[in-house]
């Protein structure tokens, strides 16, 4: 028996929601008693695949294969329920991002397993298998237990940080079969957006509402959001009007985000905005009405005119920064 982490890299690199989900799947390993596997799937280099020792996996398969360099689901499915049945696991573990949420559900039909998506923790309990996660749009938690004897679960960001517990990787090679007809949507053509940090990763986000006032005014947002390294975003109805694209939209019918910290300036805090942040480690709310609902989910908040205190953010971070 044994469980299984799926590792997803972005051109031959992980990211630290890699490390934070090879951290979870090692703790729950402990917790289970048995053994944790890293599956890599692409050209990824073996310096890069150490990295992962740094956090606790001792064994890594690398399915170092060039025709999986482009994620396709339907192939990385199959790649991952036949390691799965190789080596026995009773749990596979990925990431709640873009790859495992289209991968997740297909893998759990090919071992027949229960699936459970964005859990928050680790198991309440191993038997039976309770997992907790965000119900209502994350206004409450529910505890879910999985009675099939497989299990498929991916983990929210952000949900449990980075444990460091460096050992030595054992890298190993597998070569799943994968035939042709799994590779029916072919990329023709990408373009790489390398100006802006993209949003679904960001740590750091700077969000704006229709308190910037009209789009000419949005040159503090970005000004605050280069000095931070951070990824820009915005309301429902921001997009909606055309002020910013529907690609930077966050919210319950947006794009659902978790960074460490978000800064919602000129921005209400309408229900399904919140819900699309709730998972911020950090929220920070500028708004010239004391009584906004932003302020409630807020760690921290500043009342006043956005046009006012970004520009003061912006210098002050500047200030630290040199």
């Amino acid at each position: 028996m044994s469980v299984i982490a799926f590792a997803k890299n972005w051109n031959g690199k992980f990211k630290n929601s890699t490390y934070e989900l090879v951290s979870y799947t090692k703790e729950l390993a402990n917790k289970l008693n048995t053994n944790l596997i890293v599956l890599s799937i692409g050209e990824v280099s073996n310096d890069e695949l150490n990295t992962l020792g740094k956090f606790g996996a001792d064994k890594v398969v690398s399915v170092n294969n060039p025709q999986l360099n482009i994620l396709t689901s339907r192939a990385y499915a199959k790649v991952i329920a036949q390691l799965a049945e190789k080596e026995a696991a009773s749990v596979v573990v990925m990431s709640d991002n873009n790859s495992g949420k289209a991968i997740a559900p297909r893998v759990s039909v090919k071992l027949k397993a229960g699936m459970v998506a964005a859990v928050q923790e680790l198991p309440v309990s191993l038997d039976p298998f309770v997992v907790k996660k965000r119900v209502f749009s994350g206004k409450a938690f529910g505890h879910v237990q999985i009675d099939s004897e497989k299990k498929v679960v991916t983990i929210a960001k952000n949900c449990f940080g980075l444990i460091e517990n460096q050992v030595e990787v054992n890298i190993e090679e597998f070569a799943p079969e994968v035939d042709a007809s799994l590779f029916k949507i072919q990329v023709i053509e990408e373009e790489e957006q390398k100006d802006k940090v993209i949003l679904s990763d960001a740590d750091v986000v700077v969000s704006a509402g229709r308190g910037m006032r009209s789009p000419e005014n949005w040159a503090p947002v970005e000004e605050l959001a280069e000095v931070l390294g951070a990824a820009t975003a915005c309301s429902r109805p921001v997009s909606d009007e055309g002020w910013r694209g529907h690609e930077e939209h966050v919210g319950q019918t947006g794009k659902v985000i978790a960074p460490n910290l978000y800064i919602a300036a000129g921005i209400s805090g309408a229900i399904q905005h919140v819900a699309g942040i709730s998972r911020s480690k950090c929220i920070v709310a500028i708004n010239t009405d004391p009584e906004a609902p932003i302020f409630s989910v807020a760690d921290y908040g500043i009342v006043g005119d956005v046009m006012e205190v970004l520009p003061k953010l912006t210098k002050a971070f500047r200030n630290s920064k040199s």
